[in-house]
């Protein structure tokens, strides 16, 4: 596969990553896809795994600081098995993740992510959210970052986006916030990684977890609330799988519920819940148009284990995806069918 060797004109593109755990290597493949292709990555924004790549993405294509090849690698040299780090008893088997559970509500502490992303991010020269800001009189004051990160806070029962909320909602200036933290949130699996703590002005401490709890694939992110037509196209990649044939692979255990003879009701309920909003949001024609779809079913979102082999076949299989949806995609025929001014 080329890696944007010969540069294309630059087309400018917002970009929306959908969550799905180790599954987000196949967003990789897709996002270098449209590089490739001579797209240039605007603004991003990521749920859960969506969030981690998109905040590599987001600091690494201000000024070319990372070529396609070099976010290919970062992906799949990543040391995904890190990200399971239990607690000082976790040498003993299965201890160390049930005592996580049920003291931190979490097995595992999620402390490796949080410290590998913000190295990562210094070293692109990117600490907190002001870092990423953007200098665009059309664009809203709060939206103005190259990022949005989702995460769901459980205390006060709301999805936000970071760092467009940190204000509205916790009264804290965006630009101070480090972005690693805000991933941090957005990746926190309930019951699998700890749960981040968020202390607002006035004093109140929210308990943030996975924004995929409440939208796995927010591709409304970036538009615009004016209803008139965008300056720039945005493209949405997701790794969740197709429904109803994908039930049992949206959650692990599901597949086991059906084969013990477990009510199909409740693998119904379960799928819904987690999927249900941006499912029908998808479905919509003038959405679906602008969303590259990714087949991860061979890879569970906890695959944390994955091999390098499976890894690539992954991130192989988001590039080609995102090469399918390019061969017919016409910016100007979506604009006359779906965005004419209201």
């Amino acid at each position: 596969m080329a890696n944007r060797r010969s540069a294309p004109k630059a087309k400018p593109a917002d970009l929306v990553l959908s969550g799905g755990g180790v599954k987000g290597i196949g967003l990789v493949g897709a996002v270098v896809a449209l590089m490739d292709a001579g797209y240039t990555v605007k603004r991003v924004s990521g749920v859960s795994a969506g969030s981690l790549v998109g905040s590599i993405l987001a600091a690494g294509s201000q000024g070319d600081r990372l070529t396609t090849d070099e976010i290919k690698e970062l992906a799949l040299s990543l040391p995904y098995q890190k990200f399971r780090d239990s607690g000082p008893i976790g040498r003993v088997p299965l201890v160390a993740e049930a005592m996580g559970l049920l003291r931190d509500s979490g097995m595992y502490r999620g402390d490796y992510a949080h410290q590998w992303l913000r190295a990562e991010l210094k070293n692109l020269g990117i600490t907190t959210f002001g870092d990423l800001a953007i200098d665009d009189a059309q664009m809203l004051d709060e939206r103005r970052y190259r990022l949005a990160v989702t995460v769901t806070d459980i205390t006060t029962g709301q999805l936000v986006r970071l760092p467009w909320d940190y204000q509205r909602v916790y009264g804290l200036d965006p630009d101070d916030q480090p972005v690693a933290d805000a991933v941090r949130a957005s990746m926190a699996i309930p019951f699998y990684f700890r749960p981040v703590a968020l202390t607002s002005a006035a004093g109140l401490t929210s308990t943030l977890v996975d924004g995929g709890v409440l939208s796995s694939f927010p591709i409304d992110s970036f538009d615009r609330p004016d209803c008139q037509p965008p300056r720039w196209p945005t493209f949405g990649v997701t790794v969740m799988p197709n429904l109803p044939e994908g039930n049992d692979k949206l959650i692990p255990g599901l597949g086991a519920l059906r084969f013990l003879g477990g009510p199909l009701l409740l693998e119904q309920l379960l799928t819904t819940m987690f999927v249900g909003r941006d499912q029908t949001y998808l479905n919509q024609p003038w959405v679906s148009a602008r969303a590259i779809r990714v087949d991860s079913t061979a890879v569970n979102f906890l695959d944390f284990g994955i091999s390098r082999k499976d890894a690539e076949a992954l991130y192989n299989k988001g590039y080609a995806a995102a090469e399918i949806f390019l061969s017919t995609w016409d910016w100007a025929d979506y604009l006359e069918r779906f965005r004419q001014p209201a």
